[in-house]
């Protein structure tokens, strides 16, 4: 019996310590501004540098490509991993429709300093607006484009003003529940810190959205891109190919699944 008894102090001792573990660096297994997954080779950069200030006295690397005062401006918030290379194949398409756009590299990604977090993600994105403002481009004239992470950031910019339009890729419903995905185990509700409540805040969008996500997504469950789009507001659009996976293919069928997107506006 002291055995066994032995046996379950270790046991709990154990899963106290992952469980500690886990909520000192889970910041480390949630963003990853050193990953290059991407494949950029060979991809012409076309865009101009520009430094955005946000909050912490921290600037932002970002790219910023001005065509028209009549276009509206997509905002571009990226994913979790990799840089700004890493989306020049998507900025390529983009670049050929009728858009002026501005895409910002978080806080401690692509050469940035300080250390992503939810709120500096959401000040980082704050910024970024306060910017184009200042340049005389007013919210009802900007679409915000969220890629997998920036998906929340996206929603919680949307949830407290009026914009043209908010375009998600391959959303979450919160980091709680990606969690509870990867980590079944563990008492996630309670150690995660960065949750990214997107599902409770798609209601409190009032701008015309559109969904998109890959049927086959091995990351983010597909399922809960449609959630977010049955529990959205209209006017809102959805493309959810079944062959796609979770970085999606920027095909001739989506580059016109966003350009009709953009034309309704």
């Amino acid at each position: 019996m002291i055995f066994y008894k032995k046996i379950i102090i270790l046991l709990l001792i154990s899963y106290f310590a992952i469980c500690l573990f886990m909520f000192l660096f889970q910041r480390t297994f949630m963003y990853h501004p050193d990953i290059n997954s991407y494949d950029d080779t060979g991809i012409q950069f076309k865009f101009k540098k520009v430094e955005i200030p946000s909050t912490e006295n921290i600037v932002l690397n970002s790219w910023y490509s001005f065509k028209n005062s009549n276009y509206k401006t997509l905002v571009f918030f990226h994913g979790n991993a990799g840089n700004l290379n890493n989306r020049i194949y998507k900025l390529n398409k983009i670049n050929q429709l009728n858009l002026n756009f501005l895409i910002i590299s978080w806080r401690g990604f692509s050469g940035n300093q300080g250390k992503p977090t939810e709120d500096g993600l959401y000040q980082d994105a704050k910024s970024s607006i306060r910017w184009l403002e200042q340049k005389g481009i007013i919210k009802t004239n900007i679409i915000l484009y969220g890629e997998s992470l920036g998906t929340g950031v996206a929603l919680e910019l949307a949830k407290d003003s009026k914009y043209a339009g908010i375009i998600l890729e391959s959303p979450y419903t919160s980091m709680v529940a990606m969690a509870k995905k990867i980590y079944p185990f563990l008492p996630v509700s309670i150690l995660v810190k960065d949750r990214f409540e997107s599902l409770s805040k798609i209601k409190k969008n009032v701008s015309p959205i559109l969904i998109m996500h890959g049927e086959m997504d091995t990351l983010v469950p597909a399922h809960m891109g449609k959630t977010l789009f049955q529990e959205a507001n209209n006017p809102k659009y959805s493309y959810f190919p079944s062959s796609d996976d979770h970085m999606m293919k920027y095909d001739i069928k989506l580059v016109s699944v966003l350009r009709d997107f953009i034309s309704a506006l």
